[in-house]
């Protein structure tokens, strides 16, 4: 009986985050042009990255440890600032996908990460910074 209670509370807050992240992205795609509507998307703009790094035969093992152990702290409930405060609760998202995203930036080339980034081509190349020349990492 305890483990139907736990299992059926995990469902319920699993729907919940969920409904939220819908609610989120379907308010998100109202917001004007502009930076908001630009972080808005930010989060899951960099999920759909990580999913399509972390299959690219290009990226080389490092960097794919390090963009997936992003992807499952973007998708843990478990969070350093809680997702329910506004405007700061996805913040400790956004640093350690940026954070892994210039890692990646470092070993994957430019190209690979420009053509899995599904957003605004300019906010990924603000974030990686200028490009440089490889070397051994």
């Amino acid at each position: 009986m305890i483990v139907r209670s736990w299992l059926l509370g995990l469902a319920v807050a699993a729907g919940c985050l969920l409904a939220s992240w819908a609610l989120l992205v379907l308010l998100a795609r109202r917001l004007p042009p502009g930076v908001l509507r630009d972080l808005a998307a930010f989060v899951p703009d960099c999920v759909t990255t990580v999913r399509r790094l972390r299959k690219d035969p290009r990226v080389p093992r490092r960097a794919r440890v390090a963009i997936v152990v992003a992807g499952l702290w973007v998708a843990s409930p478990i969070d350093l600032i809680p997702e329910f405060l506004p405007v700061i609760g996805p913040l400790d998202d956004i640093v350690v996908v940026a954070l892994a995203l210039r890692y990646a930036g470092r070993q994957v080339p430019r190209e690979v990460l420009l053509a899995a980034w599904p957003g605004e081509p300019r906010l990924l190349e603000r974030l990686l910074g200028k490009a440089e020349g490889r070397g051994s990492d």
